[in-house]
């Protein structure tokens, strides 16, 4: 397996709505993130993901994009843009951009012209259907509920949406769409961004007919997956991408994939391959799912968890290569969701933080995490503002009449707003986030948790990230270590080892809040050098026995 820059980075994921308002308008923008660049760069990361900065209507908060060359008027504007990747490249990070181009938005170009006649020359950049028996062409659901067909009176067809009605899916069956995708993708790397991250990038091939899939009893429309997950031709269309548009320019990719599994994400990042460098695959964010989906609530078992993780750190071992994330824009945040977010807040937000930056793969940060910023319970629906939340509201309890304080725990437990409430950099109103009222509430802890407190404090959550990221940098046992599974039977720890070149560390967590004992294999020597833990620990400590303490991590190199 090739050594590679992005294999040894860490990645810190930017949102930019909710990062930092320099304006005070509310609104996080780009003269916001420069003002904190050397924030990042005291922390260590090596490359930031930006989230949509495009042009927007904001249907979905810029992932419907009108204008896919233009800077979004509330972020700023492409001089203010220019100048955020010139002092990124000053300071040594790097930038990766959102690509999204499973759809766009319906106020795009493309798609005003696209609904004018079925013999406008975009008509076929998007895919529309004839109604089935005066209904939609099928019945899949949207990701975001409902039917994903919208009817168009203007030609009386539907169009298709696998997001918001106003996210037309496009039609990758065009080659003259796809080469006008590979132009805009040259655009901005031309300009010198340092690669993309591919919004539901194995949605772009459709099955041919878009047949009807299995109703489950009870619902009005289907899980349409199993037609556009990992469709037919996903690898000829990322294969074509890579070599009209990426080749040549030494940058990196990761593609998000709902619903990939190990064999197909070997296929996608296979290094012969040149499709993508790594996948966003969602196993480990679905346990918590019932059969309902995401909205139905189930106890998270540290055991499903560990037998995913193991599943593709072995899967990956050889062939491919490993994205490690437990939280983003569109997951709520992993201290309350993976820990214990109130009485070992700052313990369990370590504890995760090693699992994360000694698994084999590439780590990546999204913004708070590194404070351990926690889930929201706004008082009212009318505090929410993400398109999926509202929407699932008003299907299942305006419409359907469900429990209310049912749903609000769900929103509370799984709402995309939990990550999007706004950075919280000082105790100061608003978190020093804005100077007027945010698009968005901030957390109301945002007193006890925020930057300047964790930077002013060498025992806080941020410092540990340093350290870690440091450690990650001088030990390549961490980037490029195999992975083996220690003490698999336990139902509160997770263990194992990294090897690389003679070496071996050994890693220790406690996902709970008891004191479980760690047993040390036999063919282990007592001792190692303690690399990092997030409690006291005397030098010396035999560790053939060890009770962790509630959350504690201890990572040590064996001699």
């Amino acid at each position: 397996m090739s050594k590679q820059w992005w294999k040894e980075a860490v990645i810190y994921q930017i949102y930019p709505r909710s990062f930092k308002d320099s304006n005070g308008d509310g609104i996080g923008d780009i003269n916001g993130i420069i003002s904190k660049l050397d924030y990042l760069n005291e922390l260590g990361i090596d490359v930031i993901w930006l989230s949509p900065v495009y042009q927007s209507p904001n249907d979905d908060n810029g992932y419907d994009i009108s204008d896919y060359r233009g800077i979004m008027d509330e972020f700023g504007t492409m001089a203010d843009w220019e100048r955020l990747l010139d002092e990124m490249h000053k300071r040594g990070l790097k930038l990766i951009m959102d690509l999204v181009v499973n759809h766009s938005s319906d106020e795009h170009a493309w798609f005003v012209e696209s609904r004018k006649s079925k013999d406008n020359p975009y008509r076929d950049y998007y895919i529309w259907m004839d109604g089935k028996e005066g209904s939609e062409p099928n019945n899949w659901e949207s990701c975001f509920s409902g039917s994903a067909w919208k009817y168009d009176e203007a030609t009386d067809q539907y169009f298709l949406h696998l997001f918001s009605q106003k996210q037309p899916d496009l039609n990758w069956e065009n080659p003259k769409l796809r080469e006008e995708v590979y132009e805009m993708m040259k655009f901005w790397l031309d300009k010198g961004i340092d690669g993309f991250r591919m919004d539901v990038i194995n949605f772009i091939s459709k099955v041919d007919g878009l047949p009807d899939a299995e109703l489950p009893e009870g619902r009005k429309f289907a899980p349409g997956g199993d037609y556009y997950m990992n469709g037919p031709k996903i690898h000829d269309y990322l294969q074509e991408m890579n070599e009209k548009a990426l080749s040549g320019y030494g940058v990196m990719t990761v593609g998000e994939m709902p619903g990939v599994n190990v064999e197909e994400a070997k296929l996608y990042t296979a290094e012969h391959r040149k499709e993508v460098n790594m996948v966003f695959q969602f196993e480990h964010v679905d346990l918590d799912s019932g059969p309902g989906g995401k909205w139905d609530l189930r106890p998270m078992k540290m055991s499903a968890l560990r037998d995913s993780f193991t599943k593709w750190q072995q899967g990956l071992e050889h062939e491919g290569w490993n994205s490690l994330y437990l939280n983003n824009h569109d997951q709520p945040r992993m201290v309350s969701r993976f820990g214990n977010d109130k009485e070992y807040r700052v313990e369990s937000a370590k504890m995760l933080a090693t699992f994360l930056h000694t698994l084999k793969g590439t780590p990546y940060i999204y913004q708070g995490e590194e404070l351990g910023m926690t889930n929201v319970r706004f008082g009212s629906i009318e505090d929410y503002q993400d398109i999926e939340t509202l929407n699932m509201y008003r299907e299942k309890v305006i419409e359907n009449g469900e429990d209310q304080d049912l749903v609000m725990n769900s929103i509370y437990a799984k709402g995309r707003d939990n990550a999007r409430t706004p950075m919280q950099w000082d105790d100061s109103e608003h978190g020093g986030f804005t100077t007027s009222d945010p698009w968005l509430k901030v957390n109301p802890n945002y007193t006890e948790i925020n930057a300047e407190q964790a930077m002013d404090d060498p025992d806080s959550v941020f410092h540990y990230y340093r350290r870690l990221i440091a450690l990650r940098k001088e030990n390549p046992i961490m980037v490029y270590g195999s992975y083996d599974l220690v003490m698999s039977y336990h139902d509160k720890i997770y263990a194992y080892t990294r090897k690389y070149e003679g070496q071996t560390m050994i890693v220790m967590l406690n996902f709970s809040d008891d004191k479980p004992v760690f047993k040390l294999p036999s063919d282990y020597e007592s001792a190692g050098n303690l690399l990092i833990g997030n409690y006291g620990v005397e030098s010396g400590t035999d560790i053939r026995e060890v009770e962790l303490r509630p959350y504690e991590a201890r990572v040590y190199l064996m001699k």
